[in-house]
């Protein structure tokens, strides 16, 4: 027999979908005996929450099984199977074991590391039992699963983890000030209705924004959130959902925006962001300039300038704006001749005709003078060295929007860092911030648990498959021991009880030592990937009653069915 899930979640199908599938504790139950009557399957448990529909089965056809689930899952939820179909997904074997381990541990929640999965496991698992539709395997899988989500929980900050990451972002937006003073009155988008972007979006309303517009690609799916933000007791946020292809004007609109979407290319580019910015503030936002004078995402077109002073020897063109075309800023660098050439030009009173506020006739001379002064120095080392003054910096202006982009791989062009006007604090950011990224590591780890956990299950469920074989071959080599000492007994009636105890164990000890060694070997083997054909050989090789070994598996079923505490 082998495990076999097939279900639906938030992750594989609309809101509209799971809100039709649902389904009530009577349907849960009738699916569970339907189930169970079926050929394919001999257990069956039902896991049903608010984002998943799933049908876990141990079942001994994996096509026949997939078909029997579907088909029973869309008969007992009332969506048509064609319909059903190309939400559904399946797990067989690890990778069902996998799978629920992750559920249990809260990674494949809507909000990352919620404990609330670990509640629905243990219903899911009392009902199963209650019906008596749980056998060995999923009793064994589903209260590992519960040991698994609680090792995650203690030994990590799964719990803490989304939580901590919205948190700490919305503080770096507020640079470190308090985010609720921060947050009150403004105007937020949250594009994504997943788990980091609901969490986000719940955060913000509690800090006390005004408006929450939520935009998805799934148009439900935001609505749905949007009702959840519109209808919670603690914020009085206004919220309400729009398609994507309207987030270009909201983003007009938008004080604050977080992303975290699943998408593989960009959601927001830098010219998206710029020209939202533009859009609301009239003003373009200007990116600054990279190492190489180039702008972070395009070139900015240059104002024009005046037409060159008549007769001055510099190209004005090329001079940086906001140095008088007299100033030390412009002659540095200059040749001896050029500069000569210069200082007669300045001295003659020819004025800088380019817009330059405040210009008095007293810096004119000034600047003459000080190139007369620099010619001397020319004169004597042939060359002004370069000595510019250092050209003010602007202050960047206070942000108009603050965008947080939550996403892996980003979902806003990091060249939006760069614009004027604008804060963005993304993954990167947070990560330079904070080195404890308590999302990632703590994602990290409780991955490594379910794995670890995941092949340890495997290789114990292997090794308990080979054992009633291993039980039903030495319970063989007893009875053939017990008989050939019966038949020793007739031909050797002279023997006394001493002497046939001894015969007896000296029997009992060499097949006790034969078998030893390839029994322990066998179970080593079948606890590895792969090793459940060993069962099989077994059973070959020494002609093993199949009935034999299916009475031990049922006696041990039943043994661990009447211990198993209430």
């Amino acid at each position: 027999m082998s495990l076999l899930v097939v279900g639906l979640s938030h992750r594989s199908a609309p809101v509209s979908v799971l809100e039709r599938a649902a389904l009530h504790a009577d349907a849960q139950t009738k699916l569970l005996h339907d189930t169970v009557a079926a050929e394919p399957a001999t257990e069956a448990a039902v896991l049903a929450t608010c984002n998943r529909i799933e049908l876990y089965a141990d079942v001994d056809k994996f096509h026949a099984g997939v078909a029997e689930l579907s088909t029973l899952l869309a008969q007992h939820s009332g969506v048509g199977l064609e319909e059903l179909t190309p939400y559904l997904y399946v797990h067989y074997e690890d990778r069902a074991v996998h799978h629920l381990f992750s559920v249990a541990c809260g990674l494949d929640s809507m909000v990352v590391g919620e404990g609330q999965i670990l509640g629905q496991i243990k219903d899911s698992l009392a009902r199963a039992q209650d019906l008596h539709t749980a056998g060995k395997l999923l009793n064994d899988l589903f209260q590992q699963a519960l040991r698994v989500g609680k090792r995650a929980h203690s030994e990590t900050g799964i719990d803490r983890a989304g939580q901590s990451l919205v948190t700490f972002g919305l503080e770096q937006m507020a640079a470190g000030g308090d985010v609720q003073r921060w947050a009150a009155g403004r105007r937020a988008l949250v594009i994504g209705a997943g788990s980091m972007s609901s969490l986000a979006a719940a955060t913000l309303a509690r800090a006390g924004v005004a408006e929450i517009v939520v935009a998805n690609r799934t148009f439900d799916r935001a609505e749905r959130l949007a009702e959840i933000l519109q209808e919670a007791d603690d914020n009085a946020v206004t919220a309400r959902a729009v398609r994507m292809n309207a987030v270009p004007n909201e983003l007009t609109r938008a004080d604050v925006v977080v992303s975290c979407t699943g998408a593989t290319g960009l959601v927001l580019t830098a010219e998206a962001v710029a020209q939202a910015v533009e859009g609301r503030t009239g003003q373009p936002a200007v990116a600054e300039p990279l190492e190489d004078g180039r702008t972070a995402f395009k070139d900015v077109p240059a104002k024009e300038t005046a037409a060159p002073d008549e007769n001055c020897p510099l190209d004005l063109a090329a001079a940086q704006p906001g140095f008088s075309v007299m100033g030390e800023a412009a002659v540095a660098g200059m040749d001896a001749a050029t500069l000569e050439q210069h200082a007669t030009w300045a001295a003659g009173g020819t004025t800088d005709r380019r817009p330059a506020s405040g210009r008095t006739t007293e810096a004119t001379e000034a600047d003459a003078e000080l190139i007369t002064a620099l010619a001397a120095t020319a004169a004597t080392v042939g060359r002004i060295p370069e000595r510019r003054r250092p050209e003010p910096v602007a202050e960047r202006p206070a942000p108009v929007v603050f965008l947080l982009d939550l996403a892996m791989p980003r979902d806003i062009d990091a060249a939006v860092h760069r614009l004027a006007g604008v804060r963005l604090v993304d993954i990167e950011s947070l990560a330079e911030a904070s080195a404890d990224a308590p999302m990632a590591a703590d994602v990290d780890q409780v991955r490594r648990i379910v794995s670890d956990e995941v092949t340890a299950f495997g290789a114990a469920m292997r090794a308990a498959h080979i054992t009633p074989t291993v039980v039903a071959l030495r319970t063989m080599a007893a009875d053939v021991v017990a008989g050939e000492i019966a038949r020793l007994h007739g031909r050797l009636p002279d023997l006394d009880e001493r002497q046939r105890g001894e015969i007896r164990q000296a029997v009992h000890r060499v097949v006790d030592k034969l078998l030893h060694a390839p029994t322990v070997r066998i179970k080593q083997l079948a606890a590895e990937p792969g090793g459940t054909g060993y069962a099989d050989a077994l059973r070959t090789l020494f002609d093993l009653d199949p009935e034999t070994v299916a009475s031990v598996s049922r006696a041990e079923d039943s043994t661990e069915t009447k211990d198993r505490p209430a």
